[in-house]
């Protein structure tokens, strides 16, 4: 008996000691396997990509080497102790006589989204392209030189540099910008809807349209140029957009054709017909609120407005975004700059074509673009540059007292007329009393 329980309590000890180092091997695994995971996560391969002020030193280098095309301004606003600054880089072959011949105006826009740094090397490329310090695989020089002649464009290589500058420091997964608003929800076409899987942390629209200083300074620089085309850059996945995104239609008749037949060119020039065009709602699988797109087209009133989707990896993890917005591989890098440039140039080259002459094109916008006082004093009067990036010289006073002496302007206006219409009523009343005879009948 007494080996019977010696046997027992040894059996016993060695089972607790068993399970306490299984214990420790499972604490030491799943350590192990927490590093793996960490580790897995792809970081940013700075062999490949420019951090954000390398990349915008290179431009503003670049526009310093090419003075008679390009031109470079940076645009601050700010508000509640928030404050941006997004870089707008101008390019106009003959700046000198451009204003006496009418061009199509491009606007094309990149990283609104802080995670998807393959845009704004895509900026980088097209602008090197523009300089003509790089070149496409067999474009014709003269064609090109041709094409270019008739364009004015803008390009903002970083929308969102704030929110960059938080992915470079560790948060590889941020779309957002400074202060953790969504800058492609707030604008004001639909802004503030939320679907059944909204997400507050990724759709953040902020506190009201136009809440953030870089969603005010693009507002103000799309009225004043107003483009005939324009482009937003994105990765995420492959795809060639058009209005609208917040509802699963797209715009009917003629504009429709347009856009349909220069998004079809596109892809199958230049992305082998993997890419998915149709409206941004319609397409991806969710609706969109207050993006940029549907202002553009449905405010600004912007002929061919785009969303350019470039890359997206879908084999990789949720938590890996590095690796889901943007190529790793050298190879891959190279492929999306080089296929996606060449498509932006067809859009050069096809644009006039689509949208007719330019000169019947420019009245047509200007006679049915109608904009709120508001949007009228914000995109024109403050801050005013010409289309041709040139500085004019405007009133410098805030856009508060703008808007109050305009409003007390309005309101003298109507009660003065108030006044008038009262007075001609009194007088008339005086001239229609009945001529009593002062002789007793």
């Amino acid at each position: 008996m007494a080996d019977l329980l010696s046997l027992s309590s040894f059996l016993f000890t060695i089972t607790i000691y068993f399970l306490s180092s299984s214990q420790d091997l499972f604490s030491v695994h799943g350590e192990s396997t927490n590093n793996f995971t960490q580790f897995s996560v792809t970081p940013i391969n700075y062999d490949l990509y420019h951090s954000s002020r390398k990349l915008m030193d290179e431009i503003k280098d670049l526009v310093h080497r090419h003075p008679d095309k390009l031109s470079m301004e940076t645009v601050k606003a700010g508000n509640k102790g928030y404050g941006a600054e997004i870089a707008v880089v101008t390019f106009c072959k003959g700046k000198k006589d451009t204003a006496e011949r009418p061009k199509l105006r491009v606007l094309l826009s990149f990283g609104q989204h802080g995670r998807e740094l393959i845009t704004s090397e895509l900026a980088l490329k097209i602008l090197s392209i523009l300089s003509e310090e790089q070149f496409l695989p067999g474009m014709d020089k003269a064609s090109l030189n041709t094409t270019l002649d008739q364009l004015v464009i803008k390009v903002i290589p970083m929308e969102n540099s704030n929110g960059r500058k938080l992915v470079e420091a560790g948060d590889l997964c941020e779309r957002r910008n400074g202060r953790g608003v969504d800058l492609n929800r707030n604008w004001s076409v639909d802004w503030g809807k939320k679907e059944k899987d909204y997400d507050p942390y990724e759709e953040n629209p902020g506190i009201a349209p136009f809440s953030e200083p870089e969603s005010q300074i693009m507002r103000k620089l799309a009225i004043s140029f107003e483009p005939h085309i324009w482009v937003n850059v994105h990765s995420g996945m492959q795809a060639l957009f058009m209005p609208y995104d917040h509802k699963n239609t797209t715009p009917g008749g003629l504009p429709l054709q347009r856009m349909k037949s220069l998004l079809e060119e596109v892809n199958q020039h230049h992305c082998q017909k993997r890419c998915v065009i149709g409206s941004g709602g319609g397409s991806v699988g969710y609706f969109a609120h207050g993006t940029a797109t549907d202002f553009m087209y449905d405010v600004v009133r912007v002929p061919l407005a785009f969303t350019f989707e470039i890359y997206g990896d879908a084999m990789a993890a949720s938590n890996d975004c590095f690796r889901m917005f943007n190529p790793t591989d050298r190879a891959s890098y190279n492929t999306v700059l080089d296929d996606w440039s060449a498509a932006f140039f067809t859009i050069f080259k096809l644009g006039p074509h689509q949208l007719g002459e330019i000169q019947s094109k420019a009245s047509v916008v200007k006679l049915d673009k109608l904009v709120s006082i508001d949007e009228y004093l914000d995109g024109y009067l403050m801050e005013r540059r010409n289309r041709y990036g040139k500085k004019m010289e405007v009133l410098e006073l805030g856009m508060q007292e703008i808007r109050t002496y305009y409003r007390l302007f309005l309101l003298s206006s109507v009660l003065l007329l108030c006044m008038f219409c009262s007075r001609i009523s009194k007088t008339k009343t005086k001239g229609s009393r009945p001529i009593v005879s002062a002789i007793p009948l």
